[in-house]
């Protein structure tokens, strides 16, 4: 079997990929997260995975990568990881109440052959008040995480309802990428 690369330093990542892969590396992929306006948002998370796989395949060809990137979208907008308290107050006001998409990109690079796809779960947070958002804050949970919170922490708390792949939520659909490795 080859060997198996996870191009990310997520450990919520590396925890799920053990759910298929025994033993794997970890080589963070330090690319550009820019991605121009024009490719659809839903899109977006797969192309960022795509470039982080191949960046790191181009220098482990004889290896299976994988790259992931995942978003927050709410109102066709796309919440990456917030800069600051100030950021993250935002985006978790813009998510109160109200139900987003979760989308993980995907990619794996394996013989000079590219799979791509994304997994979308929805996110319903109940109404916050101004107090629950300060005591999140507080923690530094969002720190690092689309959208400004991680499911599953506190923020858990928020969460009135979920449609689809939790693991999608905590940044890796680990029962699709396993069908998608089958495939390969």
């Amino acid at each position: 079997m080859k060997n198996v690369i996870l191009a990310s330093a997520s450990p919520r990542r590396q925890e799920l990929l053990k759910y298929i892969f025994d033993e794997f590396d970890i080589i963070p992929a330090d690319v550009d997260e820019s991605i121009s306006e024009d490719i659809a948002v839903d899109i977006r998370p797969e192309k960022i995975a795509e470039r982080k796989a191949l960046h790191i395949a181009e220098k482990h060809p004889e290896s299976m990568v994988i790259g992931c990137d995942t978003a927050v979208i709410v109102d066709d907008i796309m919440l990456g990881k917030p800069k600051d308290e100030h950021d993250a107050r935002k985006m978790l006001r813009m998510l109160s109440g109200r139900t987003h998409k979760v989308i993980t990109g995907n990619s794996i690079v394996c013989d000079n052959r590219i799979k791509s796809f994304s997994v979308t779960t929805e996110v319903e947070f109940y109404l916050l008040t101004e107090d629950e958002i300060n005591d999140y804050i507080s923690t530094d949970d969002w720190r690092d995480k689309a959208g400004a919170y991680g499911i599953q922490g506190k923020a858990g708390l928020f969460v009135k309802q979920i449609k689809g792949d939790y693991n999608n939520v905590v940044g890796l659909p680990c029962a699709e990428l396993n069908r998608q490795l089958k495939q390969i």
